[in-house]
């Protein structure tokens, strides 16, 4: 299921361009136009889901196959110093387009409490 009007959903069916780095199990991740770090991925489930707060039991799969697909480019990328992956549900914490996504940042430190 999609949404027409998601700009996420446009790029996961390719309508709207995007640097598309890797696709897999119903996830597709491309850059992020405004990166935060010199390694900065999007994560998107190709089904519409709005927020995490949307997430139910049906998506456990989806979930875990995200945070696999992360890793896997994460390694391809040689992020083994380490990375961060961001998920922001809400409006209060961040989200600005509403379709499930995780962060990818790496290739610089982090700081710890973020924002």
């Amino acid at each position: 299921m999609s949404d027409g009007g998601c700009l996420f959903c446009r790029i996961a069916k390719r309508t709207v361009p995007s640097d598309i780095v890797g696709e897999a199990d119903g996830l597709l991740a491309f850059r992020d136009i405004h990166p935060q770090a010199p390694t900065h991925l999007l994560i998107i489930p190709t089904e519409h889901v709005p927020s995490l707060a949307d997430v139910s039991g049906a998506h456990t799969t989806l979930l875990g196959n995200a945070m696999q697909f992360a890793n896997r480019l994460a390694r391809q990328y040689q992020l083994g110093s380490g990375y961060r992956i961001v998920v922001n549900s809400g409006a209060q914490a961040g989200q600005s387009v509403w379709h499930l996504h995780f962060h990818l940042l790496g290739g610089r430190a982090f700081q710890w409490p973020p924002g």
